[in-house]
């Protein structure tokens, strides 16, 4: 019987005392992908990135096809043949794809980089990842489902036994997400191992062999994946039944109208989008990529134009307001990347939390801020969002997981008392347990007279958490369901089809 390509036993791992990974084992078998599912803060990063060599365990073993492994460094990992695909892809778009490729381990002749080799190997490599792009061609230039078979493609380059994809699908397009699919399962059959992080339990039934479920650092369930559906899933990562995804959202009382959009228009982009948010409504918007939804969410903050129509918030017009204005009237912006425009990864979780309403917490002619006061407001902020306990608020952000960060930039907001707040795929990369939590603040939020506009590509998500949805395509309104109407065909037909007339809100 030949020796799993990697074998994990009794690996323990803590921070600053607080233990992280407890007895956790696991192994890989040569040609099968292990899914490893768990919520945020489970502890699966920090066992992928002992893999990686970006960690050490602090008691424990690894063996690799056999022999004993104990990375360093990422670099030990990789002349290990164990690659590591982040969810932030470790690509330069000002390089072409042969320079990525070959990054770390250039071909040299007569002392310069040998480019007529690199070119031919960049063209076989790409050929056996399947992508039809010059070697060339600049990254920037390539699609996010592109980038990603570039970095397979330098896992390829490292002859890597195993490799580790994080996330790999939350940037791609239902077709891009089967062409990776068609791909790792290739690699499959040429015997290649791979462990498989992803929150889309969906994604990880289809594609995997075996699943690994981790909860508070410890290995809660594992076996093939026909011994797992969704509902065993799901219940193994929360430690409870998990038959309830949305807390139960209350009927939406009719009260005054919060936002009033009219004749909204910027060529190329929307045109003519009216609608309207009242107090205590939760309301959703549902398209396909590319139809100005989160378009739409940046001119009503006033980060991009508009060429004609009218925005009022609580009755007072918005257009030509810088955005410093209407963050002071009361409007705010969860963006669809938290790590790009949410967050300043390497300031502290204080910092990040106050970063919007430190000002409110400034008193005299100069400005001199009320350190004690802001902290008390940041720490029940903290609390009222049910960040995890275990952190210290003066490490950076970056250290926490994907659900926790989310919380974060909730909680700069929500110190900032905001009227309205507009969330643009504000759970996707989060695991089950923190969506529920994020639902249930959103309900919340709402209870108190705000209004909110959330924007997501999951219909279960808008559906489960919204009292109406508009939908949109190609800049446009083409329907507006209300709660006791939703219904799944028809949004997806408004998305697709133009045979609905416009609808503005009500």
């Amino acid at each position: 019987m030949n020796a799993p390509v990697v074998e994990l036993i009794d690996i323990d791992k803590s921070f600053f005392g607080v233990p992280v990974l407890r007895q956790v084992s696991l192994r890989v078998e040569p040609g099968r992908t292990l899914g490893l599912v768990g919520e945020n803060g489970a502890g699966k990063s920090t066992l992928m990135n002992i893999l990686g060599g970006n960690l050490v365990p602090d008691s424990g073993d690894m063996a690799l096809a056999g022999e004993p492994y104990a990375p360093c460094t990422p670099r030990d990992a990789d002349e290990s043949g164990v690659a590591f695909i982040h969810q932030e892809l470790n690509l330069f778009p000002n390089l072409s794809i042969a320079e990525n490729l070959f990054l770390t381990k250039f071909p040299f002749r007569f002392g310069r980089i040998d480019r007529r080799a690199m070119h031919r190997s960049s063209v076989e490599l790409l050929r056996q990842a399947g992508l039809d792009r010059a070697p060339t061609e600049l990254v920037e230039n390539l699609s996010a489902g592109e980038r990603q078979v570039v970095e397979i493609a330098k896992a390829l380059n490292l002859d890597a036994r195993l490799i580790i994809l994080d996330e790999p699908t939350t940037s791609l397009t239902a077709q891009e997400r089967e062409r990776l699919f068609e791909l790792l399962h290739n690699l499959q059959r040429r015997g290649i191992a791979m462990i498989y992080i992803s929150h889309a339990l969906a994604d990880v039934q289809q594609l995997c062999d075996d699943i690994v479920v981790l909860r508070d650092g410890r290995v809660v369930g594992q076996g093939p994946v026909a011994e797992f559906d969704t509902h065993r899933i799901v219940s193994l990562m929360i430690g409870r039944e998990g038959d309830h995804p949305f807390p139960e959202r209350p009927v939406s009382k009719k009260q005054e109208v919060l936002l009033r959009v009219s004749h909204l228009s910027q060529p190329g982009i929307i045109h003519n989008v009216s609608f309207q948010v009242h107090r205590g409504e939760v309301v959703g918007i549902s398209g396909l990529m590319g139809s100005g939804r989160t378009e739409l969410a940046r001119i009503l903050f006033g980060l991009d134009p508009m060429a004609s129509g009218e925005i009022e918030l609580a009755g007072q017009s918005l257009v030509g307001m810088p955005t410093r204005h209407r963050i002071h009237r009361g409007l705010a912006l969860i963006t669809e990347s938290r790590r790009d425009d949410g967050l300043c990864m390497q300031a502290s979780i204080r910092e990040n939390i106050s970063l919007v309403s430190a000002a409110r917490f400034a008193s005299g002619p100069i400005g001199v801020l009320r350190r004690r006061q802001l902290a008390e407001a940041v720490k029940r902020i903290q609390q009222a969002v049910h960040l995890t306990p275990t952190v210290d608020e003066r490490q950076p952000v970056c250290i926490l997981s994907g659900g926790n960060q989310q919380k974060v930039v909730l909680a700069k907001w929500l110190l900032n008392e905001p009227q309205l707040l507009i969330l643009d795929e504000p759970t996707r990369g989060i695991d089950v347990g923190a969506r529920f939590e994020i639902y249930t603040l959103i309900n919340q939020l709402a209870e108190r007279g705000a209004g909110i506009l959330v924007i997501s590509s999951e219909l279960d998500e808008l559906i489960g958490i919204c009292d109406r949805i508009l939908v949109m395509r190609q800049g446009e309104i083409t329907d507006e369901l209300l709660r006791d109407s939703f219904d799944r065909h028809r949004i997806m037909q408004g998305s697709l089809h133009m045979d609905r007339s416009p609808g503005g809100g009500t």
